[in-house]
């Protein structure tokens, strides 16, 4: 069973309710279609649950979410809070907009208010200090960043993206603004993903790039979005008529707006959000096909990252002393 948030590598703190899936605060579910997903408190974003660990699970999720009444339900998307706490997103037969809504608008709001903390620490740093003197202000904005830097895990420098034959390879913070589509009649989907990297250049196509799109997406819309936005981002998809068709149509639907052959970086930033929900619902669509190996690949690599933060995280004392207890350690071996 996998404890570990795929995108930002935080560990998922344990549940009391469900027996055959005690992982997550916040599990949503879908039992028609078959979809059980961990949605991360650090990151907002929706884990998609391996489909061997998922029907057991939803059942329970749906006899648990009919039997408490702190719930609250529109005619396609229920939300329960169980005594322990834990809570239950139930999904029925959602139109897109109210479906994204609950899916994507609570993780591009919460990085929209990361910016504006962050924004907001700069300019009471500089207007505090006059009153405090330098060092007093550089002191106030260090402490402001602190407190959001401290309140999460740390997170990985390089982005692990892998391909279709199951290599991988690293980028750079800074090489995702390089990406961008190539449209091309003899590619699968009638377009490759094109990104740099320290090795080179790599063209990904089908499930490897909608996966890489999975992983940078999150860097380019790291202002987050407001409520506007993402009800444009929606319309962008709907207009298109379905998540795997919009790629394509992306890269001309941002020439068409004036932006000219570009990298994804300056596409409109509703075109940016809408790629970041197509690829992610593509990439759920495909993983549901029986096409996991990526996703599988993912979680391992998110689980290999958050192993090595908590071997980070931990003091000296504390692993010194872990060395001590370990069996065999008393006798030399």
């Amino acid at each position: 069973m996998y404890r570990h948030c795929i995108f930002c590598a935080s560990t998922f703190p344990p549940n009391e309710s469900i027996e055959s899936f005690p992982i997550g605060r916040r599990l949503a579910f879908d039992a028609a279609k078959g979809r059980l997903w961990v949605v991360c408190r650090n990151c907002e974003r929706w884990n998609l649950t391996p489909l061997e660990e998922r029907w057991e699970a939803i059942e329970e999720c749906e006899r648990a979410f009919r039997g408490t009444r702190q719930r609250v339900s529109t005619e396609n998307i229920g939300l329960a809070r169980l005594p322990e706490g834990l809570e239950l997103v139930r999904i029925g037969e959602p139109l897109r907009p109210e479906f994204a809504a609950w899916r994507y608008g609570d993780q591009f709001r919460r990085r929209r208010k990361r910016i504006t903390t962050a924004a907001a620490a700069v300019v009471g740093g500089t207007f505090l200090a006059p009153l405090f003197g330098p060092a007093g202000g550089a002191l106030i904005l260090l402490g402001m960043i602190a407190l959001d830097i401290g309140t999460r895990p740390p997170r990985p420098r390089k982005i692990h993206v892998p391909t279709e034959d199951g290599r991988t390879f690293e980028l750079e913070p800074g090489h995702v603004f390089w990406a961008r589509f190539l449209l091309r009649d003899e590619a699968p989907d009638g377009w490759l993903l094109e990104l740099r990297h320290r090795d080179g250049t790599s063209m990904l196509s089908g499930p490897a790039a909608m996966q890489a799109l999975g992983l940078i997406m999150p860097l380019i819309n790291a202002r987050g979005a407001s409520q506007r936005l993402i009800e444009a981002a929606v319309r962008e998809i709907e207009e298109v008529g379905s998540p795997e068709r919009y790629f394509a149509a992306a890269e001309l639907r941002a020439r068409r707006k004036g932006w000219g052959y570009t990298g994804i970086t300056m596409h409109p930033r509703e075109i940016r959000l809408a790629l970041e929900m197509a690829a992610n619902e593509a990439a759920e669509r495909a993983a549901l096909e029986g096409e996991l190996a990526l996703l599988e690949r993912a979680w391992r690599e998110a689980e290999e990252i958050a192993a090595i933060a908590d071997e980070l995280t931990l003091p000296d004392r504390v692993r010194t002393a872990m060395e001590r207890l370990r069996p065999g350690a008393r006798h030399g071996v």
